[in-house]
């Protein structure tokens, strides 16, 4: 397991060098020029003069090789540059919304684990009868509604016409409810279908036939026979899902008026503020490189058919 890890972290440094280098090509090649950018804040226009300097205080003037080299040595020692906008710096900033965009893909994962597989368990135990059709309705209507839409949806409904949710902003569990069942819907039909497919596979197997010729129940042999084999598939779809949650909570974050870091890095492309651009895509890119060692050592715990180097592990 140790060797295993070992490999896996040295495989994601090339994963990690390619997001930081994204992210400081995305501030070369965004339009305009950053020490005017940051010198002409409040309407002043900047004299050519003043822009050459302030070049040259940024470092601007270097080839781009060193400038990614400077840049590359500030964020390891945690500084993420100063917002455009705000004059604060930016991993600040990052750090004081991220747990409102960590709670708020918790919330989804959270309602995507239990009803996602509560349902295709649900599905599968009933095959071909009633509830699997229902299930299967849901779960195409769910893929097919744009989470922009279903968010206006729940809001005119559950908000304006029932009045028992909040529309906007943070406070109790009632603030999250609408914006993790929208973050979370897609995934969650994902994860239901995912779960079906699985399960109706494992049923195929030798063990479960066996299981069901002895009378044992539909049900038991789901929970305690066949699920455990068919959720390493779902888990490793679970990580991927929660990667997304945290670039797709933009759209929620903005229409549910949530500070999170979505709402932050849309207000930065609107800013032209690369700087907290550039913080975002590095603190997701790296989220997401976290969540995926997680999402493989788990799975490697679960399933011993794990193989390194044609061995198990």
């Amino acid at each position: 397991m140790k060797q295993y890890l070992i490999q896996k972290l040295i495989s994601l440094l090339p994963v990690l060098f390619g997001i930081s280098l994204l992210a400081f090509v995305l501030g070369i090649l965004t339009p305009g020029n950053p020490a005017e950018l940051v010198l002409s804040q409040g309407g002043y226009e900047p004299t050519p003069e003043q822009i050459a300097e302030m070049e040259e205080q940024m470092g601007l003037d270097a080839p781009y090789p060193v400038q990614y080299l400077r840049w590359v040595g500030r964020v390891l020692s945690g500084d993420l540059g100063t917002s455009y906008s705000s004059r604060n710096p930016v991993g600040e900033e990052l750090m004081r919304r991220l747990p409102v965009t960590l709670k708020l893909a918790a919330c989804s994962i959270l309602l995507t684990v239990v009803f996602g597989i509560a349902l295709g368990c649900t599905a599968a135990a009933w095959q071909g009868r009633l509830p699997d059709r229902v299930i299967q309705a849901l779960i195409n209507v769910q893929l097919s509604f744009p989470a922009f839409w279903l968010a206006l949806l729940m809001i005119l409904f559950f908000a304006e016409t029932l009045g028992w949710l909040p529309t906007s902003g943070t406070g109790g569990p009632r603030y999250m409810v609408m914006p993790s069942l929208v973050l979370s819907s897609a995934s969650m039909a994902t994860a239901a279908r995912l779960t079906r497919s699985a399960l109706l596979e494992e049923f195929g197997k030798q063990y479960c036939t066996a299981a069901m010729a002895r009378g044992i129940g539909r049900w038991r042999l789901v929970v305690r026979n066949a699920l455990p084999n068919a959720v390493v598939p779902v888990i490793a779809m679970l990580g991927n899902s929660l990667g997304g949650m945290l670039g797709g909570s933009i759209i929620i974050e903005s229409i549910f008026a949530l500070p999170g870091i979505g709402s932050y890095a849309l207000a930065a492309v609107t800013n032209r503020d690369y700087p907290a651009l550039q913080g975002y895509v590095l603190l997701t890119g790296f989220i997401y490189v976290l969540i995926t060692l997680l999402v493989d050592t788990l799975s490697m715990l679960l399933n011993p058919k794990v193989r390194l180097g044609g061995k198990k592990i």
